[in-house]
């Protein structure tokens, strides 16, 4: 089985975080978000995943080989694929036509999902699912009396169904999937401007391909800053049970940790107050501080500050009061 994750878009609703760091490598409880997507769907197939395709922008030889790196960490080959024109989820797809073969899962890049389920890969097709309270945002399935989807509804301004589309899907003939989307591809099908993967779904379930939806337990979304903050706390509750949160290296001077949190390695804490649900990257300094529901990148310093539903990049310093910051890398607000 394979999976593929397209992920090369610019991030804009997450600036100023993602002009210096690609959206999907922006950590969550302290690992890259892609890497929780990756780690999370190895988990729910029933088949070993064999080779992991990452479609990118140009991110540069490190974060390429960090990607690869995390294939690799799950028995999988990493491959690095390249999108350099924003031309649709299906021209994202066919950028890496190579590995869409036989048993594939396409995921997107800013989907993060809680699920305890083992996935059937002996279905023709799933596509993952959320009920929504208000479904207008998103694509949507209807579903016939047998659980079969019937239709696909972008952005239904009225009610046809609360069931979104979560990004997450399963094709079990990948060659299939692969001649759709050249359809589109050869023929300049677009919609909106773009080649869309639902083009290609309707074309399939036109033939008599079935589609099954899958259903999570939470989906987590990181498409702005708020989002991600959100999502950051409920995967740090997700895992507290599960994983090392706290880096034995942490010097831990006078200062109070409320778990859950992620505390890096080589992090100080002087005279300060961590937690619930604070994600702090390595070689950050918090003094004299309290740091709740926030997101701090690698090697920055807060001091005298009180901080909240915010983010704070790399190597930055603040100084301040506030519950809703968005700090970029080396920035020093006092």
């Amino acid at each position: 089985m394979k999976i593929i994750i397209p992920m090369a878009g610019m991030g804009k609703r997450m600036r100023p975080h993602t002009l210096t760091t690609p959206k999907p490598l922006i950590p969550i409880a302290g690992k890259p978000m892609v890497q929780r997507i990756v780690e999370d769907i190895t988990k729910v197939c029933d088949e070993k995943v064999d080779e992991i395709a990452f479609v990118v922008g140009r991110f540069g030889k490190e974060a390429e080989n960090n990607l690869v790196k995390v294939a690799e960490s799950l028995g999988a080959k990493g491959s690095i694929f390249y999108q350099d024109e924003p031309l649709g989820t299906a021209h994202a797809i066919m950028c890496a036509k190579e590995c869409v073969t036989g048993k594939v899962v396409v995921a997107f890049a800013d989907t993060l999902f809680k699920a305890d389920f083992k996935m059937d890969s002996s279905q023709e097709g799933i596509i993952w699912v959320q009920k929504v309270e208000d479904p207008k945002p998103f694509g949507v399935v209807k579903m016939d009396a047998n659980n079969v989807i019937t239709d696909f509804v972008e952005k239904p301004q009225e009610f046809v169904s609360d069931l979104a589309i979560i990004g997450i899907y399963y094709f079990k003939d990948g060659d299939y999937l692969r001649n759709e989307l050249q359809y589109l591809l050869d023929n300049n099908i677009k919609e909106k401007g773009e080649f869309q993967l639902t083009n290609a779904l309707e074309n399939m379930k036109a033939k008599g391909t079935k589609f099954t939806p899958g259903k999570v337990t939470e989906w987590l979304d990181c498409g702005n800053k708020d989002a991600t903050v959100y999502t950051n706390s409920r995967i740090l509750e997700f895992i507290k049970e599960k994983e090392t949160l706290i880096h034995p290296s942490v010097k831990n001077q006078n200062s109070k940790i409320i778990e859950p949190c992620f505390i890096g390695e080589g992090v100080q804490l002087i005279d300060a107050v961590v937690g619930p649900h604070a994600s702090i990257g390595a070689n950050t300094i918090i003094q004299k501080s309290i740091v709740k529901n926030c997101i701090i990148q690698t090697n920055s310093k807060i001091m005298n500050a009180e901080l909240s539903n915010s983010m704070v990049g790399n190597y930055a310093e603040y100084t301040g009061k506030s519950n809703d910051a968005s700090i970029s890398d080396y920035s020093t607000i006092r």
